[in-house]
């Protein structure tokens, strides 16, 4: 064997005591019974793997723990199955470079192979509170987006003050986010298929409401020139979008740039048209 294949082999077995002492981390701090027993079986697969590694190298090696820890937080801020889904897309490069020294190692095709199918099931298994009101957050935070960049878009060239359009928008955001907590209890209390509970739903659409509504009122409460402001306010709105798409993309298996382009079209394209119905407006009614 090549100290080219060795030392490809040494990274491998590196790669798995690392995700070894990730998943065991993650199951030491889950309370869920059914997570921790997912956790702990990939946990143990990990280390067979990387024993598996260790007959070709003959030597013990130490996990990277600031990769290892950076798993571990991600994982615990945004949930488990969005952590581990993010390791597992950064784990595909590596997969196929295992298929390269099959050649040397023949069992590493059977071996990657179920690994791969094995992790993919058992994280699958995994129950997530948060992931059955993702479709709520998702509500909350279009109708935001949509609703006040147009609205606040329209209010700038017609009020062409940043302090009343900021003020016009909370007003505004506070009633819809309320409107939409009371929509979305009513559909959970309706549609008995959908898993979860409606008052939760309500909370997590009214409050995602509510802050995206903070996030773009802020620039006009920050900055005298209005036009400024709604600049930034729609660098904020694109912002949001990237971050929960890229959060969706990754946590729900959905593919992030359509689900960008879309978000973000729409967004832009009702702040356009709002903008020009204020410039009529303000031309109509000379305010």
């Amino acid at each position: 064997m090549d100290n080219s294949t060795i030392k490809k082999i040494i990274r491998f077995q590196k790669q798995e005591i690392t995700e070894h002492l990730i998943y065991s981390e993650l199951a030491a701090s889950t309370k869920d019974v059914n997570n921790k027993k997912v956790l702990q079986h990939i946990a143990s697969d990990e280390l067979k793997h990387y024993r598996f590694w260790k007959k070709y190298t003959q030597k013990e090696f130490k996990p990277k723990f600031l990769l290892a820890w950076y798993y571990v937080i991600i994982s615990k801020i945004l949930g488990l199955t969005f952590g581990l889904k993010l390791m597992e897309r950064g784990e595909k490069g590596s997969q196929e470079n295992y298929l390269k020294i099959d050649k040397v190692v023949p069992e590493v095709k059977s071996m990657i192979r179920d690994e791969h199918e094995h992790e993919k099931k058992l994280i699958g298994l995994l129950e997530e509170e948060k992931l059955h009101y993702v479709g709520s957050i998702v509500l909350g935070l279009n109708d935001a987006l949509v609703e006040l960049t147009g609205a606040l878009a329209g209010l700038t060239f017609a009020l062409n003050n940043g302090r009343i359009v900021a003020l016009a928008g909370l007003i505004t955001g506070i009633a819809a986010s309320l409107s939409m907590a009371a929509s979305e209890y009513l559909s959970r209390r309706t549609d008995k298929e959908r898993v979860g509970s409606p008052v939760k739903a309500s909370i997590y659409t009214g409050i995602t409401y509510l802050v995206t509504v903070m996030l773009l009122i802020l620039p006009f409460l920050l900055l005298s020139n209005v036009f400024f402001a709604l600049v930034y306010t729609l660098v904020i709105a694109l912002i949001i979008i990237f971050v929960f798409t890229f959060y969706t993309s990754i946590a729900q298996d959905l593919p992030f740039r359509r689900r960008f382009m879309e978000m973000a079209l729409i967004s832009l394209g009702v702040a356009t048209i709002s903008f020009g119905i204020g410039v009529m407006v303000k031309l109509v009614w000379g305010i």
